[in-house]
Protein backbone atom coordinates (compact mmCIF):
# COMPACT_ATOMS: atom_id res chain seq x y z
CA UNK A 1 0.00 0.00 0.00
CA UNK A 2 1.22 3.39 -1.12
CA UNK A 3 1.57 6.19 0.55
CA UNK A 4 -1.41 8.49 -0.92
CA UNK A 5 -3.77 4.71 -0.51
CA UNK A 6 -2.66 4.94 3.51
CA UNK A 7 -4.02 8.62 3.81
CA UNK A 8 -6.89 7.80 1.82
CA UNK A 9 -8.54 5.38 3.65
CA UNK A 10 -6.81 5.96 7.02
CA UNK A 11 -7.99 9.69 7.85
CA UNK A 12 -6.19 9.20 12.03
CA UNK A 13 -2.80 8.71 9.56
CA UNK A 14 -3.85 11.41 7.40
CA UNK A 15 -4.17 14.09 10.25
CA UNK A 16 -1.39 12.82 12.33
CA UNK A 17 1.08 13.19 9.52
CA UNK A 18 -0.42 16.59 8.63
CA UNK A 19 -0.37 18.03 12.49
CA UNK A 20 3.26 17.35 11.95
CA UNK A 21 3.80 18.35 8.66
CA UNK A 22 2.07 22.19 9.43
CA UNK A 23 4.12 22.65 12.42
CA UNK A 24 7.37 22.50 10.16
CA UNK A 25 5.56 24.91 8.06
CA UNK A 26 4.51 27.06 11.20
CA UNK A 27 7.89 27.00 11.78
CA UNK A 28 8.91 28.46 8.61
CA UNK A 29 6.38 31.02 8.77
CA UNK A 30 7.83 32.47 11.64
CA UNK A 31 11.14 33.02 9.47
CA UNK A 32 8.40 34.36 6.50
CA UNK A 33 7.26 36.87 9.18
CA UNK A 34 10.26 38.08 10.63
CA UNK A 35 12.42 37.94 7.50
CA UNK A 36 10.44 39.23 4.62
CA UNK A 37 9.79 42.62 5.73
CA UNK A 38 13.35 43.23 6.68
CA UNK A 39 14.51 41.94 3.28
CA UNK A 40 12.24 44.39 1.02
CA UNK A 41 12.77 47.30 3.67
CA UNK A 42 16.83 46.70 2.74
CA UNK A 43 15.71 46.69 -0.82
CA UNK A 44 14.01 49.85 -0.78
CA UNK A 45 16.49 51.43 1.02
CA UNK A 46 18.88 49.82 -1.83
CA UNK A 47 16.96 51.04 -4.56
CA UNK A 48 16.95 54.74 -3.20
CA UNK A 49 20.16 54.95 -2.43
CA UNK A 50 20.74 53.71 -5.96
CA UNK A 51 18.31 56.44 -7.36
CA UNK A 52 20.37 59.35 -5.51
CA UNK A 53 23.98 57.58 -6.53
CA UNK A 54 24.38 57.76 -3.21
CA UNK A 55 25.87 54.84 -0.34
CA UNK A 56 25.10 57.60 2.61
CA UNK A 57 22.95 56.01 5.72
CA UNK A 58 21.48 57.53 8.41
CA UNK A 59 22.13 57.33 11.54
CA UNK A 60 19.65 54.60 12.46
CA UNK A 61 20.83 52.74 9.56
CA UNK A 62 22.16 49.47 9.71
CA UNK A 63 25.70 48.23 7.12
CA UNK A 64 23.76 45.55 4.58
CA UNK A 65 24.58 41.97 4.94
CA UNK A 66 25.75 40.82 1.41
CA UNK A 67 23.40 37.92 1.57
CA UNK A 68 20.09 37.72 3.30
CA UNK A 69 17.22 36.42 2.81
CA UNK A 70 14.66 33.91 4.23
CA UNK A 71 17.20 31.02 4.19
CA UNK A 72 20.25 32.36 4.80
CA UNK A 73 21.64 33.48 7.02
CA UNK A 74 20.89 30.70 9.53
CA UNK A 75 18.21 31.80 12.62
CA UNK A 76 20.16 32.95 15.00
CA UNK A 77 19.04 34.64 18.80
CA UNK A 78 18.21 38.25 18.36
CA UNK A 79 19.73 39.00 21.45
CA UNK A 80 23.11 37.21 21.75
CA UNK A 81 23.55 36.74 18.15
CA UNK A 82 24.22 32.32 18.56
CA UNK A 83 22.49 29.90 15.62
CA UNK A 84 20.04 28.19 16.93
CA UNK A 85 20.78 24.58 16.09
CA UNK A 86 18.39 22.11 14.73
CA UNK A 87 17.60 20.28 18.23
CA UNK A 88 16.23 23.87 19.78
CA UNK A 89 14.37 24.40 16.76
CA UNK A 90 11.73 21.98 16.51
CA UNK A 91 8.08 23.53 16.65
CA UNK A 92 6.50 23.97 20.19
CA UNK A 93 8.73 21.15 21.43
CA UNK A 94 12.41 22.91 21.90
CA UNK A 95 10.27 26.21 23.04
CA UNK A 96 8.70 24.40 25.69
CA UNK A 97 12.04 22.71 26.78
CA UNK A 98 13.84 25.54 26.56
CA UNK A 99 11.23 27.31 29.01
CA UNK A 100 10.83 29.93 26.70
CA UNK A 101 14.87 31.13 26.87
CA UNK A 102 17.97 31.25 24.78
CA UNK A 103 20.19 28.21 25.85
CA UNK A 104 23.15 30.17 25.67
CA UNK A 105 22.20 33.71 27.09
CA UNK A 106 18.57 32.74 28.92
CA UNK A 107 17.34 35.92 27.44
CA UNK A 108 13.10 35.38 26.55
CA UNK A 109 12.08 34.02 23.20
CA UNK A 110 8.55 35.43 22.35
CA UNK A 111 5.68 33.19 22.56
CA UNK A 112 4.60 34.26 19.97
CA UNK A 113 6.46 31.76 17.33
CA UNK A 114 4.55 28.79 19.14
CA UNK A 115 1.58 30.08 18.94
CA UNK A 116 2.08 30.48 15.32
CA UNK A 117 3.18 27.17 14.90
CA UNK A 118 0.09 25.86 16.93
CA UNK A 119 -2.16 27.81 15.26
CA UNK A 120 -0.68 26.64 11.46
CA UNK A 121 -1.52 23.22 12.77
CA UNK A 122 -4.94 23.72 13.88
CA UNK A 123 -6.16 25.92 11.00
CA UNK A 124 -4.43 23.17 8.48
CA UNK A 125 -6.27 20.50 10.39
CA UNK A 126 -9.67 21.91 10.16
CA UNK A 127 -9.19 22.48 6.46
CA UNK A 128 -8.72 18.92 6.52
CA UNK A 129 -11.93 17.60 7.98
CA UNK A 130 -13.45 20.18 6.20
CA UNK A 131 -12.00 19.01 2.74
CA UNK A 132 -10.61 15.66 2.96
CA UNK A 133 -7.93 14.03 1.05
CA UNK A 134 -8.78 15.67 -1.97
CA UNK A 135 -7.27 18.31 -3.80
CA UNK A 136 -9.19 20.50 -2.42
CA UNK A 137 -7.52 20.09 0.77
CA UNK A 138 -3.79 21.15 -0.64
CA UNK A 139 -5.01 24.17 -2.57
CA UNK A 140 -7.00 25.66 0.84
CA UNK A 141 -3.36 25.02 3.20
CA UNK A 142 -1.57 26.91 0.82
CA UNK A 143 -3.91 29.73 0.79
CA UNK A 144 -4.64 29.17 4.71
CA UNK A 145 -0.69 29.48 5.33
CA UNK A 146 -0.34 32.42 3.00
CA UNK A 147 -2.72 34.42 5.20
CA UNK A 148 -1.05 33.43 8.57
CA UNK A 149 1.75 35.25 7.31
CA UNK A 150 0.01 38.27 5.44
CA UNK A 151 -1.91 38.63 9.10
CA UNK A 152 0.91 39.04 10.97
CA UNK A 153 2.90 41.15 8.65
CA UNK A 154 0.31 43.18 8.72
CA UNK A 155 -0.11 43.39 12.12
CA UNK A 156 3.52 43.66 12.54
CA UNK A 157 4.05 46.35 9.61
CA UNK A 158 1.21 47.50 8.04
CA UNK A 159 2.23 45.98 4.77
CA UNK A 160 0.88 43.42 2.43
CA UNK A 161 4.00 42.08 0.38
CA UNK A 162 3.14 42.01 -2.89
CA UNK A 163 5.63 38.67 -2.15
CA UNK A 164 2.58 36.65 -1.16
CA UNK A 165 -0.80 38.33 -2.61
CA UNK A 166 0.34 38.77 -6.04
CA UNK A 167 0.69 34.85 -6.27
CA UNK A 168 -1.79 34.04 -4.35
CA UNK A 169 -4.34 35.91 -7.33
CA UNK A 170 -2.92 34.19 -10.32
CA UNK A 171 -3.10 30.67 -8.04
CA UNK A 172 -6.74 31.35 -7.57
CA UNK A 173 -7.55 32.12 -11.16
CA UNK A 174 -4.83 29.04 -12.25
CA UNK A 175 -7.06 26.67 -10.14
CA UNK A 176 -9.92 27.98 -11.50
CA UNK A 177 -9.03 27.43 -15.33
CA UNK A 178 -8.54 23.56 -14.45
CA UNK A 179 -11.01 21.29 -15.70
CA UNK A 180 -12.87 20.63 -13.80
CA UNK A 181 -11.67 23.41 -11.32
CA UNK A 182 -10.29 22.60 -7.87
CA UNK A 183 -12.30 25.41 -5.96
CA UNK A 184 -15.04 24.89 -7.62
CA UNK A 185 -15.23 28.58 -9.15
CA UNK A 186 -15.29 29.14 -12.61
CA UNK A 187 -12.89 30.94 -14.45
CA UNK A 188 -15.16 33.81 -15.37
CA UNK A 189 -16.26 33.71 -11.95
CA UNK A 190 -12.57 33.94 -10.44
CA UNK A 191 -11.33 36.84 -12.83
CA UNK A 192 -15.08 38.83 -12.36
CA UNK A 193 -13.86 38.29 -8.27
CA UNK A 194 -10.54 39.05 -8.85
CA UNK A 195 -11.09 42.73 -10.77
CA UNK A 196 -14.51 43.61 -8.36
CA UNK A 197 -12.29 42.32 -5.31
CA UNK A 198 -9.73 44.89 -6.11
CA UNK A 199 -11.76 48.10 -7.73
CA UNK A 200 -14.36 47.98 -4.92
CA UNK A 201 -11.77 48.78 -1.78
CA UNK A 202 -10.11 50.88 -4.63
CA UNK A 203 -13.33 52.99 -4.87
CA UNK A 204 -13.27 52.83 -1.20
CA UNK A 205 -10.16 54.13 -0.87
CA UNK A 206 -10.80 56.99 -3.33
CA UNK A 207 -13.94 58.49 -1.74
CA UNK A 208 -12.82 57.94 1.81
CA UNK A 209 -9.46 60.53 0.82
CA UNK A 210 -11.53 62.69 -0.93
CA UNK A 211 -13.89 63.08 1.83
CA UNK A 212 -11.45 63.32 4.78
CA UNK A 213 -7.98 63.92 2.94
CA UNK A 214 -6.29 60.55 4.92
CA UNK A 215 -5.34 57.33 3.13
CA UNK A 216 -8.08 54.62 5.11
CA UNK A 217 -6.26 51.42 3.71
CA UNK A 218 -3.03 50.45 1.60
CA UNK A 219 -2.95 49.11 -1.74
CA UNK A 220 -2.16 45.92 -0.83
CA UNK A 221 -5.52 45.48 1.12
CA UNK A 222 -7.26 45.84 -3.00
CA UNK A 223 -4.50 42.94 -4.03
CA UNK A 224 -5.85 40.71 -1.01
CA UNK A 225 -9.53 40.89 -1.46
CA UNK A 226 -8.37 40.63 -5.29
CA UNK A 227 -6.54 37.20 -4.63
CA UNK A 228 -9.87 36.23 -2.52
CA UNK A 229 -12.28 37.10 -5.02
CA UNK A 230 -10.09 34.79 -7.91
CA UNK A 231 -10.14 31.87 -5.84
CA UNK A 232 -14.32 32.32 -4.20
CA UNK A 233 -15.24 34.26 -7.01
CA UNK A 234 -17.14 37.37 -6.97
CA UNK A 235 -20.71 36.25 -5.41
CA UNK A 236 -18.77 35.66 -1.73
CA UNK A 237 -16.91 39.33 -2.13
CA UNK A 238 -19.62 40.82 0.39
CA UNK A 239 -19.55 37.74 2.54
CA UNK A 240 -15.99 38.98 2.72
CA UNK A 241 -16.30 42.42 3.01
CA UNK A 242 -19.04 41.96 5.91
CA UNK A 243 -17.47 39.92 7.94
CA UNK A 244 -14.27 41.63 7.92
CA UNK A 245 -15.57 45.18 8.12
CA UNK A 246 -17.87 44.20 11.23
CA UNK A 247 -14.54 42.44 13.02
CA UNK A 248 -12.54 45.05 12.34
CA UNK A 249 -14.71 47.36 13.77
CA UNK A 250 -15.61 45.79 16.88
CA UNK A 251 -11.67 44.95 17.39
CA UNK A 252 -11.17 48.70 16.75
CA UNK A 253 -13.85 49.50 19.30
CA UNK A 254 -12.52 47.67 21.90
CA UNK A 255 -8.91 48.88 21.49
CA UNK A 256 -10.13 52.32 21.68
CA UNK A 257 -12.32 52.12 24.62
CA UNK A 258 -10.27 49.65 27.04
CA UNK A 259 -6.75 49.81 25.83
CA UNK A 260 -7.35 53.44 25.26
CA UNK A 261 -5.75 53.59 21.60
CA UNK A 262 -5.53 56.42 19.49
CA UNK A 263 -8.19 56.72 17.13
CA UNK A 264 -5.92 58.51 14.76
CA UNK A 265 -3.79 55.39 14.90
CA UNK A 266 -4.41 52.93 12.13
CA UNK A 267 -4.93 49.78 12.45
CA UNK A 268 -4.05 46.82 9.83
CA UNK A 269 -7.28 46.28 7.81
CA UNK A 270 -5.45 43.08 6.24
CA UNK A 271 -5.57 40.36 9.19
CA UNK A 272 -9.57 40.99 8.98
CA UNK A 273 -9.81 40.32 5.30
CA UNK A 274 -7.47 37.21 6.04
CA UNK A 275 -10.01 36.18 8.58
CA UNK A 276 -13.16 37.10 6.62
CA UNK A 277 -11.60 35.42 3.81
CA UNK A 278 -10.37 31.99 5.56
CA UNK A 279 -13.88 31.69 7.38
CA UNK A 280 -15.41 32.36 4.14
CA UNK A 281 -13.97 29.61 2.25
CA UNK A 282 -14.61 26.92 4.40
CA UNK A 283 -18.52 27.91 5.20
CA UNK A 284 -19.33 30.88 3.67
CA UNK A 285 -22.27 28.81 1.48
CA UNK A 286 -23.51 27.68 5.23
CA UNK A 287 -23.72 30.78 6.87
CA UNK A 288 -25.39 33.09 3.34
CA UNK A 289 -27.41 29.85 3.20
CA UNK A 290 -28.45 30.06 6.83
CA UNK A 291 -28.63 34.06 6.22
CA UNK A 292 -31.00 33.97 3.22
CA UNK A 293 -33.21 30.83 5.35
CA UNK A 294 -33.81 33.06 8.52
CA UNK A 295 -34.77 36.27 6.41
CA UNK A 296 -37.18 33.71 4.43
CA UNK A 297 -38.62 32.62 7.67
CA UNK A 298 -38.99 36.16 8.70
Amino acid sequence: MSIIDLFATSPVWFITSLVIFTLLIGSFLNVVIHRLPIMLDREWRKQSQDLLATTALTSDDKPLPEKYNIVVPRSACPHCGTPITALQNIPVISWLFLKGKCAKCKASISIRYPIVEVCTGLLSVIVAIKFGFTWQTAAVLVLTWCLIALSLIDFDHQILPDQITLPLLWIGLLLSALNPPIMGVTTHDAIIGAVLGYLILWLIYHVYKLITGKEGMGYGDFKLLAALGAWMGWKMLPAIILFSSFTGAVIGICLILFRGRDHNIPIPFGPYLAAAGWITMLWGNDIVGAYLRMLHVG
